[in-house]
């Protein structure tokens, strides 16, 4: 299996405010073309682009090609898990979205602290075995947001795990709230492949700092800054396959182009990432992935994604430059909670796969765009 899939996260949309408006057209191209260049692997989660991820799998891939000629990964989402039965539910819902038969990896979805009551009380992980000898599922694993110490424990206590999708980039390498290295080696410790989710961080080692996509085109003129990021992940011993969530037909293009036939990153390279990756760190005020998984339980509704990523357009505006991020946030708080807003109750902070301090966060948006006499 060639070591690129297709990640159905963030599909290209019709209208940019609407996640649910998945271009049907654009997606059927990709698919097509993915397909065409050897690709095989396709993976979605039930609660992507507001619960139409699934189905825009269907009528994109399932519907319109042989069974034998793709492998899907989807996954229990725990944090919806509420009674006995809800996992069956699920599962048998999640079938016919897709449109399938069986799942080729079935993975439990966002292991961490916070979820492990959830999966202790409803055995998630016999649930999953279970699959598995019913020849329902073919594989299967689980992704995970925590840190080294405790995936150790959890591929200890659960052998039967196939494999485990893990957060690794080249931002995230070192970084100790996500742990992506010691992750890495804990999983190959374990003799568990990986495969590799976030490798450009929600699309923030795309958009960079100018003078690190110069260090970039320097060394490698015909190299965008996402194959640096993603062939840095694929290049890594034991993943098996990095996801990349594709929004139009030109990154899916662009990705393929150098991941037809992977060449990891030459030692030179792998220099010049490293100064690069200073300067990217170094103007990257909140690293927010846009997952979203902050918005579902926010009791006022705050788009938090959205904000942090204004904000962190605004702090790499240049000083006396006008400010267009401040105009964007003045628009959007017409209709939407304002940063303001927040009550400091900590969902956000306990589903935050990133460990951002989003209370703190959202703070600093608020002195930014909102007008003294605006703040609370």
């Amino acid at each position: 299996m060639k070591k690129l899939g297709f990640g159905f996260m963030r599909l290209p949309l019709t209208d940019a405010d609407d996640v649910r408006s998945i271009d049907r057209g654009q997606l059927e191209k990709m698919v097509d073309y993915f397909l065409d260049h050897g690709f095989t692997y396709f993976d979605t989660a039930y609660m992507y682009h507001e619960y139409t991820s699934e189905e825009a799998l269907r009528t994109a891939l399932v519907e319109r090609h042989p069974r034998d000629s793709f492998t899907v990964a989807t996954k229990l989402p725990l944090m919806l898990l509420e009674n006995e039965g809800d996992q069956e539910r699920i599962f048998e819902e999640q079938l016919k979205k897709c449109g399938v038969e069986y799942f080729d990896y079935y993975l439990l979805h966002n292991v961490n602290t916070n979820s492990m009551d959830k999966v202790e009380k409803f055995d998630s992980f016999g649930f999953v075995k279970k699959l598995k000898e019913q020849g329902r599922v073919r594989h299967i694993g689980f992704s995970f947001h925590d840190g080294a110490e405790m995936l150790d424990r959890l591929l200890a206590e659960h052998p039967e795990m196939e494999f485990v999708q893990l957060q690794v980039n080249y931002l995230d390498w070192d970084n100790e709230g996500i742990q992506s290295r010691k992750c890495l080696e804990t999983a190959r410790r374990h003799g568990k492949p990986v495969i590799v989710m976030e490798p450009v961080k929600g699309g923030s080692l795309v958009e960079i700092p100018d003078e690190a996509k110069a260090m970039f085109a320097e060394c490698a003129p015909d190299m965008s800054p996402a194959s640096w990021a993603v062939r840095f992940a694929a290049g890594q011993e034991g993943v098996a396959l990095v996801l990349s969530g594709m929004s139009s037909f030109e990154q899916l293009a662009d990705n393929v182009s150098y991941m037809e036939d992977f060449k990891p990153l030459t030692e030179r390279e792998l220099e010049v990432l490293d100064r690069a990756k200073a300067v990217i760190a170094a103007a990257k005020a909140i690293p927010c992935t846009a997952c979203r998984y902050c918005v579902d339980g926010c009791p006022v509704e705050i788009p938090i994604p959205e904000y942090f990523a204004l904000y962190n357009a605004h702090k790499q505006t240049k000083k006396g430059i006008f400010d267009i991020q401040t105009l964007y946030y003045k628009n959007m708080t017409k209709t939407r909670a304002k940063a303001s807003d927040c009550l400091s109750c900590g969902q956000c902070e306990r589903a935050c796969p990133q460990h951002i301090k989003v209370i703190e966060g959202l703070k600093e948006v608020a002195a930014a765009f909102e007008p003294k006499e605006e703040k609370k």
